[in-house]
């Protein structure tokens, strides 16, 4: 039997309701219209015009992992914004970074670190990181509508595994279907450029310092082939978010300290144009 809530104080039955400690699934009994993907859209001729978050790369090195995504975001052929955020911690031992439509993805973003939250104070410990991955995939699945729509929102997932000691990524599709990818990966309008100097930058020797100059590199290289994505900004002093996941936790890079790579990347392009060149053998 339902519980009366009408002028009682009491608090609805889904509140009470003993079973899941998923937020996403309580939310989908007692209030699904508030899921993104659950939004009834207006019917529209052609292509929605929404602001897009483009490229995000993610590198592992032995200490951990290190995400990082550029600030420009686009409608259509416009810059929409030049210092969007892009790259968000998720909970202390993980993060997310975000490529498609920017709106819907920080609201998923949102639920996804109040899912985790939730996860913990309900169960008194922290979820592995597989199973935030799968948890980001099935919030990733209810969005299909959208995407279909042209409301995509494609992240990458990455985090330190405390079981494995290791840093990992993920990566998925508009569908939800995951992926790990070993060493590093791309996402983003830009992510073809930003893998491709990916191949012949990483190692797996790399130090965090390192790593962090191989992830901006990845990012120059993407904004020098692809208009959606912007690189280091010298003249606004906007440069790339860079984040750092290891056993102590999640730790964004300091304005400083990023500002300090690019311009340093900078120089380097100013000799070398198309970034540094790897051995042939």
């Amino acid at each position: 039997m339902a519980a009366n809530t009408h002028g009682t104080g009491r608090l609805p039955e889904a509140f009470l309701k003993p079973g899941s400690s998923s937020f996403l699934d309580f939310l989908s009994d007692y209030a699904p219209e508030r899921l993104p993907g659950n939004r009834a859209l207006p019917q529209v001729e052609g292509a929605i015009e929404a602001v897009h978050g483009t490229t995000i790369v993610a590198v592992t090195f032995p200490g951990g992992v290190v995400l990082a995504g550029d600030r420009r975001a686009t409608m259509g052929n416009m810059i929409a914004q030049r210092d969007v955020e892009k790259v968000f911690p998720a909970d202390d031992y993980s993060a997310v970074g975000i490529a498609g439509t920017a709106g819907i993805a920080v609201e998923l973003v949102k639920l996804f670190q109040l899912e985790l939250e939730h996860f913990e104070k309900v169960e008194g410990e922290v979820l592995s990181l597989e199973g935030k991955a799968n948890r980001l995939s099935t919030m990733i699945r209810g969005n299909l509508g959208m995407a279909m729509q042209g409301l995509a929102v494609v992240p990458i997932f990455a985090g330190f595994d405390l079981e494995r000691e290791k840093g990992r990524i993920f990566s998925y599709d508009v569908t939800g279907g995951r992926s790990e990818e070993l060493g590093f990966a791309a996402v983003g309008s830009g992510s073809i450029f930003a893998r491709g100097a990916l191949k012949k930058l990483h190692r797996g020797d790399l130090t965090e310092q390192q790593t962090a100059t191989v992830a901006v590199q990845a990012l120059y290289d993407a904004a020098d082939d692809d208009s959606a994505t912007g690189g280091p900004d010298l003249a606004r002093r906007i440069y790339p978010i860079v984040t750092v996941i290891t056993q102590e936790g999640f730790r964004r890079l300091a304005e400083d300290e990023v500002a300090e790579l690019a311009r340093a990347v900078h120089e380097g392009r100013l000799q070398l144009p198309n970034g540094p060149q790897a051995p042939v053998l």
